[in-house]
């Protein structure tokens, strides 16, 4: 179930990620621009951007202690309940035996 929201948010992080890129490459491209509207518009810039790192590494850092917590818990419940996993996984391999036969 957590599967789609967590795919939707690594899609929207790595999505961020390329926009702090191209926007850090504009701002190279752009560092030799002169006037006073120009540059405080840089600053600007540089400052969400510095904002938007710092944010994006929050998030990834968090993304990734979910998932070691969803790991964690899953192999505490395979050592607890040996053979009701082995269930969960034979009923998982048969319907997607199912699915994939119906193709």
């Amino acid at each position: 179930m957590t599967e789609a929201p967590t795919a939707a948010r690594q899609q929207l992080l790595s999505d961020l990620k390329a926009v702090v890129s191209g926007s850090e490459e504009l701002l190279k491209a752009t560092a030799g621009a002169a006037g006073e509207p120009v540059t405080a518009a840089r600053a600007r810039v540089e400052e969400s951007l510095r904002a938007a790192k710092s944010r994006i590494e929050e998030i990834d850092s968090e993304l990734l202690d979910r998932v070691n917590e969803a790991a964690k818990a899953a192999d505490e419940y395979v050592h607890e309940h040996p053979w009701g996993a082995v269930g969960i996984a034979a009923a998982a391999g048969l319907l997607l035996g199912v699915v994939i036969s119906r193709r």
